[in-house]
């Protein structure tokens, strides 16, 4: 059997096995912690893009800061299940990047939550500004199909 390999990157899976410590009496997620799944997906999004957050901020002076979060919470996750966070690009501007998160229940893919967050580039001082053209057009060429591609 030939399986065929998708021309570019359209979305990072990485799995998340729920601890003990981000569940509450009841064995269910506390809500906070998908924000913190979010971000695993997106740092491992970026690792399989070859960019690694450390060095964009050390040799690139460029932070990606949180402006805004939102998460729709669909179905609890539980202690000790097996998740997966499906990220992908939604929207990539020249100072503006849009992540969009999916989270699944491996045992029988449920849909769990799915949410986004937007992202403004920012120097060390905290001053907004332009994504360095080797990030910018690697962002360009991953956004979601039928999603925006504004160059604003």
């Amino acid at each position: 059997m030939h399986t065929r390999k998708p021309t570019m990157l359209e979305y990072h899976d990485v799995t998340i096995r729920v601890r003990y410590a981000e569940t509450d009496q009841m064995g269910v997620v506390y809500h906070s912690n998908y924000l913190i799944w979010f971000e695993v997906g997106r740092v491992e999004l970026m690792r399989a893009l070859g960019f690694d957050y450390k060095l964009m901020e050390i040799e690139d002076d460029t932070f990606i800061v949180v402006a805004d979060v939102h998460c729709r919470y669909h179905h609890p996750a539980r202690y000790d299940e097996l998740l997966t966070v499906r990220t992908s690009i939604l929207e990539a501007k020249n100072r503006t990047l849009k992540f969009g998160y999916e989270l699944f229940r491996q045992s029988d893919n449920k849909l769990l939550a799915t949410g986004h967050t937007i992202h403004v580039a920012c120097n060390r001082a905290g001053q907004v500004k332009h994504f360095p053209d080797k990030y910018k057009q690697a962002f360009l060429k991953l956004v979601a199909p039928n999603a925006s591609r504004s160059h604003a």
